[in-house]
């Protein structure tokens, strides 16, 4: 089926794309698509917006896209400062003059900090939006790049400090550094001027992993004994979500820390906290804390204590070790909670911080960019599809008082919320489960004609959750509702909800995505011509069954980077990493399973069916899902007889990054395409 689409040079793959480009450049590219795209841009330059900044030293940073940078600039700030918009930021890093200079494009994805010189970092760069990153060395109190510094090949990468003259450096080089994912296999030692071929190996995971990184932890910066030496902890994540933690001793011998595999977990310098995936040792979704001892030569980890079991629409979604507390937040039944615990009290009991009523999401952050840095400031932003976020301090460290959120700032409105309305709803999926959907609606709409975006994912125990969105605003302005969709295959209601989607129970998460838009249907806000769905990456191949599988409810389709082959999707070498989640296509009763669903094999001619508007939209330099999936569905359809729209961008990878204008017009090409389809 098409396969020379695979191959990104081959002359008849750009003459595809360059065609069908022009196709969708002459039809969304309107007056309605200008205006969309020049607002959306306007959105992201405001520098009006919320600032929650990471502390440094001496100083605050933040980094934020403008008119005049629209890659983006780093600043800071003195850190007795209020980090205010219109506060005293001085520029620390141009990317855009940085690219100039390079003459390469670079898009930003933070920062590495030095725990013990916090203003020396390294800057994490993007190759044009893919998943292909270079390290380079910076000095930020000096506001310049080292020279001579660490400045790694861009490759599948991420590294660690090990002092503040070397870096354990994990980088996909060469085929041995990598797994047969392409994610980094190999640790090493590497000093300022080494390349990291040269370098010496520290650490090894299997070709068959995922990937391997580690975890450095100085007790004496926690206020611990300078003689202890350091923490080192290896990692080799044998599936997404399935790892092996082990203690490195000073000798460089190894031994694994008795933690069950299917955990997700944390460490500081004396404890342990990891949330349970199965039921092997506490019950599933539980979360456990355990003194951690890492000198013990016989039991490094104490005993068992449960802070948290789930009861029913319950699940944990944040949790973090700090220097003194353990901090987590329970999601039940959707709405966040706050919990914390004093680990310097054996016997302290967990205590919940009382979160403002308004806050349909909430997530934190510490307030210093190293957890062992500073004092146990944390930030909490709260928000709402309606309700832009917000910002509290809670000080942990000073016990001489009862810690509260303490208000700190607001982002301002990006839209006009007045008369708009957010409703958390049920569906029943075609066994009998009861799906929760949020419902966002618009000011004016009427009823049973109401444009409906329904967006889903679905896959990998990733949660969805209510964001405040200008973007989703403008869509909200003009008429339209959101919908976000909480189906199976995620992770919003534990670890067997996810489970449940997986590999031969995938079907569960489509037949729960159209029990909603069928549920909108029967409630009589719409109608099934009035509804689009929405989803990227796993969510593209849900939006792609959800056209080959369910035309007659669908109104359209917005089919982004999507993996839509489920035959050859593990011969290009990321979804490798996929076969745990939907099955080896090696295998006779996965690969059958598996084309009972593939959209690209279960496209029927439009003599037969007739198939929604679908636009497929995908980037040249996704090296995550590679833009072939895209490419080949859109030919097989035409094929079929049909009249899909496809666009190709030339920059971006798989989370369609880019500066200002790129990210803006991206999504004014949707919204065109919507504008044309639901909304006539």
């Amino acid at each position: 089926m098409n396969l020379h689409l695979e191959t990104d040079d081959d002359p008849r793959t750009r003459q595809f794309i360059d065609d069908h480009n022009r196709i969708s450049d002459a039809a969304f590219r309107t007056a309605e698509f200008a205006r969309d795209r020049d607002a959306i841009k306007a959105l992201i330059e405001r520098q009006d917006r919320l600032i929650v900044p990471m502390r440094r030293g001496a100083w605050l940073f933040d980094f934020r896209q403008s008119k005049d940078n629209p890659l983006g600039v780093w600043l800071r700030l003195p850190a007795d400062q209020e980090p205010l918009p219109d506060a005293g930021w001085e520029p620390v890093f141009d990317l855009d003059a940085f690219c100039i200079r390079d003459g390469k494009r670079w898009n930003w994805r933070g920062v590495v900090t030095c725990p013990w010189e916090p203003t020396r970092v390294l800057l994490t760069l993007s190759d044009g939006g893919s998943d292909l990153l270079r390290l380079l060395e910076f000095d930020a109190e000096k506001k310049e790049i080292v020279e001579g510094g660490f400045d790694t090949p861009a490759a599948r990468s991420h590294a660690n400090w090990l002092s503040r003259d070397e870096i354990c450096y994990f980088g996909s080089t060469d085929r041995f550094s990598a797994t047969r994912s392409g994610w980094p296999r190999v640790g090493r030692r590497l000093k300022r001027g080494q390349r990291p071929e040269d370098a010496a190996i520290m650490f090894e995971a299997a070709n068959e992993d995922v990937y391997g990184f580690n975890l450095v932890i100085d007790p004496a910066l926690s206020g611990g004994s300078a003689d202890a030496g350091l923490i080192d902890i290896f990692v080799a994540a044998h599936e997404i979500g399935v790892a092996s933690a082990f203690l490195t001793a000073a000798d460089g011998t190894r031994r694994r820390i008795d933690l069950p595999k299917e955990a997700d977990f944390q460490f500081n310098h004396d404890h342990c906290l990891w949330r349970a995936k199965t039921d092997e040792r506490v019950a599933t979704g539980s979360l456990v804390l355990q003194r951690f001892d890492p000198g013990s030569q016989t039991v490094p980890l104490g005993p068992e204590r449960i802070l948290f079991q789930p009861g029913e629409g319950q699940s944990i979604s944040q949790m973090m070790l700090m220097r003194e507390w353990c901090v987590f937040i329970i999601s039940d039944r959707l709405r966040p909670r706050l919990m914390v615990l004093d680990l310097t009290k054996p016997d302290a009991e967990q205590r919940e911080i009382v979160l403002p009523a308004d806050m349909q999401t909430a997530h934190f952050r510490p307030l210093y960019a190293d957890l062992h840095l500073g004092d146990d400031t944390l930030c909490i932003i709260g928000q709402g599809f309606l309700q832009p976020p917000a910002c509290y301090r809670l000080e942990l460290s000073d016990r001489s008082k009862q810690a509260e959120p303490i208000f700190i700032a607001a982002a301002p409105s990006y839209f006009d919320a007045a008369g708009m309305s957010s409703e958390l709803l049920e569906a029943v999926s075609e066994d009998g489960t009861r799906v929760t959907y949020r419902l966002v609606l618009p000011k004016h709409w009427t009823k049973g004609t109401l444009p409906v975006l329904l967006y889903g994912y679905g896959g990998f125990d990733v949660s969805l959750s209510p964001t405040y969105s200008g973007v989703t605003g403008r869509w909200l302005e003009q008429g339209g509702a959101y919908v976000q969709a909480y189906i199976r295959g995620g992770g919003e209601f534990g670890p067997d909800w996810y489970r449940s989607a997986k590999r031969q129970g995938r079907d569960r998460a489509f037949a729960d995505f159209v029990a909603i838009a069928r549920d909108l249907v029967a409630r009589g806000y719409t109608v099934p011509s009035r509804i689009a769905c929405q989803g990227g990456s796993n969510g593209g191949l849900l939006t792609g069954v959800m056209l080959t599988r369910y035309p007659d409810d669908f109104g359209a389709v917005w089919c982004q980077v999507p993996v839509l082959d489920m035959t050859r999707f593990h011969l290009f070498s990321a979804g490798q990493a996929w076969m745990d989640e939907y099955g080896d296509p090696e295998i006779a009763a996965d690969r059958d399973f598996m084309l009972g669903y593939s959209p690209l094999h279960n496209v029927r001619p439009a003599t037969e069916v007739t198939y929604p508007p679908i636009y497929i939209e995908s980037s040249a330099n996704d090296d995550r899902v590679h833009p072939s999936h895209a490419r080949r569905f859109a030919a097989r359809l035409e094929e079929a007889g049909h009249r899909p729209f496809f666009h190709e961008f030339g920059s971006g990878g798989h989370g369609g990054d880019g500066n200002s204008e790129e990210r803006a017009a991206r999504a004014a090409m949707g919204y065109s395409f919507l504008r044309q389809t639901i909304m006539r």
